[in-house]
C-alpha cells in the first residue's frame, strides 16, 4: 500500500480501524466506501464472517461520522492508508505481491434503526389517505342525492376519493409490475377501474376505502410489535464516563468503549455496556430487558447490563463485553431476526397467495365468458332486470381476493412475538411459536433450570464433633482467593457467619480435586471425598458417613481439625408451581440430568417430576430426548436447559428452551425460545401464548376462507351486490388484523 500522508487529526477515525486490526489478526485490511455504504476485508484464508460482523459493526458506526466531517488520514506506523475513489482502505504495511493474495469479502454496512417519528409511521399516512377517501366518497354519494343535475361534483369528488384511497395500491403496484408481479393490490385497483367503467363510482370508492382502511390498521398492528424493539433501541445510552488511570473523567461514545475499561455511572443514568461492579453499591432497573419489575440489588462482582438504568448509587464497573456484544443488542437482533423468520404455515400462505391471485383474475375472467356468453347477460350494461357479466365479475374478483387470507398467520405471529418480547420471552420466529402448542412432553434438566445452580452452605460437620467453628475458619481460608461456585458459596457464608479469616501460605490448587495451604506450618486440605481415601486416613475415610442424597460435601483436613461443609445447590421457588401448572395442562415431564441419581430423584420427589432420568452423559441426554420423541407413542419434546452444557439436547429436542438471555452466546445461537431473567415460570407463559396464537391462527383462517367461500358462492349464482362483497371481503381483513390484535393486548400468561 501507498499513499500514507501525515496529517494528524485529533481524535482521528482511523484509530477505530487500526484498533480493529490490532484485535482481528487474520484480517489484512478494511476497505470502506461511506458514500455507496459499502465495507469488506482483506484476509490471506477462509475465515468465519459472522464473528466478525458485531465488532466489525461497532467499528464502522464509531468511523462513519468522523470519515465524513475529516477526511484527511493519519495512521501509526505499521500501517498505511490510501484512497480508492470514494472509497478508503487501510491496512497492514506489506509488499504489493501479499496484498495480491489477499481474499476481499464484502460484508452488510451496519444500520442503525432509530424509533419511527410519528409523521414518518406508516400507518399513519394510510390512515390519512384512507380519512380523505372515505370523506371525499360520503361528499360524492351527497353531492349524487341532492345535487342530480350536476354530475360532475359528484364524480369530481369521487374521483378525488380514488385518488386518495387508490394511491398507496397504485405505488405498490408498479414497483411489483416492474418486477413482473401482480398482487392484491393490483387486483383492487383493477376492480375498482371496472367499476368505474360501468358506473358504479361508489361502490369503487368504497371498495378503496374500506382496502386502504385494512390496510392502515395492518401497518398500525406491524407498528405495535415494533414498539418493543424500539424501545430496547431507546434505551440504549450514547455517552460513558470513563475513569482514567489517574483518577480523572473522560466523556466519551458508547462505541469507543473497550473491554477492560473502568466506566462510572452516576444515579439515574443508564449502564452503557455488559460489565461487573468494581465499586460502590446500588439497584437497577432491568424491566426493559428481563422484565423483572423489581429492582435488582448491585454489589461489587455482580454483573450489570447496558441499557438498564441504575437507580439509586454511583458505581464503578469493568466492561466484559463490547457495547455491539452486548446482551441488550444480542436480544435487539434476535427479536429483528424473529420477525423475518417465517412459520411454515406462514410460509405456505406466502406461496398460496401468488398463485391464488392469478387464480381469482382467470377465473373471474372465465365466469364473464360463461354468464355473456353460456348465460345471455348483458356484457356491460346493468338493466332492472339483471346485472352485468362484467359487473358480476368484479364483484367475484373482489370477494375471492385473498386479502384476510395472506393476514391471518403473520400478523398473529408478529402480535405473539412482541407480547412476548415485552414479558421475558424471546422467539426464534413462527416455527418456534407454532411448534410450542404442539409440546405434549417437556424435558428439563435439573442444576441450573429447575434449581438455582448456585450453592448454599446447609452445615458445618466436624469428627469428632465440637469443632465445627475450626472447620469453618479452615474452609474459609483456604476458598477466599477461588472462584469455583463452591468456593463463592462457603465464602458467602462465611462472611455472613463473621467467621474470622485465618492466615494460609503456600496455596496451591489440585486439579479436579480440591485446594491446598499451609496453616502454622502444617499442611491444610479442602476437596472432594477421594482427597482423604487416597491419603494416610484412607481406612479410615471409609467409615465416615456419607452425605445426604440432595447434600454436596467438601471435605477439610488440618491440623488436628477433620470436618465437612456440606451445601446445596437451591431450588427455585417458582419450579413447583410450574410443574403442577404442566401436569394439569396434560403434559408429561422428565428430568434428564448428568447429577447422582438419589439427588436428582429428591428434587424430583419435592417438586413433583413425573420421571427421572439421572447420571446422564449429553450423549444418553440426546439418546433420551430421541427416544421420548420416536416412542411408542411419539410425542412432541421441549428441552428445557441452559443452552450451554445441554447444547446437544437442545438441538435434538422437537423446540429447545433456554435458561436466561443474559447467559451464555450458545444458549442464544442454539434456543428457539429464550427465557430472560432465569425466569422458568415464563416457559408457562411461553406455552399459553402459543396455544393463544395457534388458536387464533386458526380462527383467522376460518374466517377468511369462510367469506371467501360464503361470497364466490352468493356471486357465482346470485346477483350479489358489489357493494356488499366489498364490505365482506375488506370486513373480513379488519376483523382478522383485530383479531390478532388480541394476542398483542391481552393477557397471555
Amino acid at each position: 500500500m501507498v499513499g500514507r500522508m501525515p496529517q494528524p487529526l485529533p481524535d482521528n477515525w482511523t484509530e477505530q480501524l487500526v484498533r480493529f486490526l490490532r484485535e482481528q489478526p487474520e484480517v489484512r485490511a478494511v476497505r470502506i466506501d461511506p458514500a455507496a455504504r459499502k465495507v469488506a476485508v482483506a484476509t490471506i484464508n477462509d475465515i468465519d464472517l459472522a464473528a466478525l460482523e458485531a465488532k466489525l459493526a461497532a467499528t464502522i458506526s464509531a468511523v462513519e461520522a468522523r470519515l465524513a466531517a475529516r477526511p484527511g488520514f493519519s495512521v501509526p506506523g505499521g500501517y498505511s492508508v490510501k484512497q480508492e475513489g470514494s472509497a478508503v482502505v487501510l491496512g497492514r504495511d506489506t509488499c504489493v505481491t501479499a496484498e495480491k493474495l489477499w481474499l476481499w469479502r464484502e460484508m452488510e454496512w451496519p444500520e442503525i434503526k432509530a424509533e419511527p417519528a410519528p409523521e414518518d409511521q406508516e400507518w399513519r399516512t394510510l390512515a390519512a389517505l384512507a380519512a380523505v377517501c372515505g370523506a371525499a366518497g360520503v361528499a360524492g354519494a351527497a353531492a349524487a342525492h341532492l345535487l342530480p343535475g350536476q354530475p360532475w361534483l359528484a364524480r369530481g369528488l369521487f374521483a378525488a376519493g380514488l385518488l386518495a384511497g387508490g394511491w398507496d395500491a397504485a405505488v405498490d403496484s408498479w414497483e411489483n409490475l416492474k418486477k413482473g408481479d401482480i398482487d392484491i393490490h393490483f387486483l383492487m385497483l383493477a376492480v375498482a377501474l371496472g367499476a368505474v367503467l360501468i358506473g358504479a363510482w361508489s361502490e369503487a370508492v368504497l371498495l378503496l376505502f374500506l382496502f386502504s382502511a385494512s390496510g392502515a390498521m395492518e401497518e398500525y398492528a406491524l407498528d405495535r410489535t415494533q414498539r418493543e424493539v424500539s424501545a430496547l433501541l431507546k434505551t440504549s445510552p450514547k455517552q460513558a464516563t470513563v475513569v482514567l488511570p489517574d483518577g480523572g473523567e473522560r466523556e466519551v461514545a458508547v462505541e469507543e468503549l473497550q473491554v477492560g475499561q473502568r466506566v462510572r455511572v452516576k444515579p439515574g443514568a443508564a449502564f452503557a455496556a455488559d460489565g461487573v461492579i468494581l465499586g460502590g453499591r446500588s439497584a437497577s432497573d432491568e424491566s426493559a430487558l428481563t422484565g423483572e419489575a423489581n429492582p435488582v440489588e448491585k454489589n461489587m462482582g455482580d454483573q450489570v447490563f447496558s441499557g438498564t438504568l441504575n437507580l439509586w448509587g454511583a458505581v464503578d464497573y469493568e466492561v466484559a463485553r463490547l457495547p455491539a456484544e452486548s446482551t441488550l443488542q444480542k436480544i435487539i437482533r434476535l427479536i429483528q431476526t424473529a420477525q423475518k423468520l417465517k412459520a411454515p404455515s406462514e410460509r405456505f400462505t406466502d406461496k398460496f397467495g401468488t398463485g391464488y391471485t392469478y387464480a381469482v383474475i382467470g377465473g373471474s375472467a372465465v365466469m364473464f365468458l360463461v354468464w355473456w356468453l353460456g348465460f345471455g347477460l348483458p356484457a356491460f350494461t346493468n338493466t332492472p332486470e339483471a346485472r352485468s357479466a362484467f359487473y358480476r365479475a368484479m364483484t367475484l374478483m373482489v370477494v375471492a381476493s385473498p386479502c384476510a387470507l395472506v393476514l391471518s398467520i403473520p400478523s398473529a405471529i408478529l402480535a405473539a412475538i412482541a407480547w412476548g418480547a415485552r414479558h421475558g420471552v424471546l422467539f426464534r420466529g413462527g416455527a418456534a411459536i407454532e411448534k410450542l402448542a404442539d409440546v405434549n412432553v417437556v424435558a428439563l434438566d435439573k442444576t441450573g433450570t429447575l434449581t438455582t445452580g448456585e450453592l448454599a452452605v446447609v452445615g458445618y460437620e466436624s469428627f469428632p464433633p465440637g469443632r465445627e467453628a475450626e472447620v469453618m475458619e479452615l474452609a474459609y481460608a483456604l476458598e477466599a482467593k477461588s472462584e469455583h461456585p463452591l468456593a463463592r458459596a462457603i465464602v458467602r457464608d462465611a462472611k455472613a457467619r463473621g467467621v474470622r479469616r485465618i492466615a494460609l501460605d503456600d496455596f496451591r490448587n489440585i486439579v479436579g480435586q480440591g485446594v491446598s495451604g499451609r496453616s502454622g506450618g502444617a499442611q491444610a486440605l479442602l476437596g472432594r471425598r477421594e482427597l482423604l481415601e487416597a491419603g494416610p486416613l484412607a481406612g479410615w475415610a471409609e467409615k465416615l458417613p456419607p452425605a445426604s442424597a440432595e447434600l454436596s460435601e467438601v471435605w477439610v483436613v488440618g491440623p488436628g481439625v477433620l470436618g465437612r461443609v456440606l451445601l446445596r445447590d437451591q431450588i427455585r421457588a417458582e419450579s413447583k408451581g410450574v410443574l403442577a401448572e404442566l401436569k394439569a395442562r396434560g403434559i408429561h415431564t422428565v428430568m434428564l440430568t448428568g447429577d447422582r441419581r438419589l439427588a436428582a430423584e429428591s428434587v424430583a420427589k419435592e417438586l413433583g417430576v413425573a420421571e427421572v432420568r439421572a447420571h446422564l452423559t449429553p450423549e444418553q441426554k440426546v439418546e433420551a430426548i430421541q427416544a421420548l420423541r420416536l416412542g411408542p407413542p411419539a410425542r412432541r419434546v421441549a428441552m428445557v436447559g441452559d443452552g450451554v452444557n445441554d447444547a446437544p439436547s437442545l438441538a435434538a429436542a422437537d423446540v429447545s428452551v433456554a435458561m436466561g438471555a443474559r447467559g451464555s452466546d450458545a444458549a442464544l445461537e442454539q434456543a428457539e425460545v429464550i427465557l430472560m431473567h432465569d425466569r422458568i415460570e415464563n416457559f408457562l407463559a411461553a406455552h399459553r401464548l402459543s396455544r393463544r396464537a395457534r388458536a387464533i391462527i386458526r380462527q383467522n383462517l376460518a374466517v377468511s376462507l369462510g367469506v371467501v367461500v360464503i361470497m364466490v358462492v352468493a356471486t357465482t349464482f346470485g346477483a350479489l351486490p358489489l357493494a356488499a362483497g366489498v364490505a365482506a371481503h375488506e370486513g373480513s381483513t379488519l376483523l382478522v388484523c383485530l383479531n390478532s390484535l388480541r394476542l398483542l393486548f391481552g393477557r397471555n400468561a
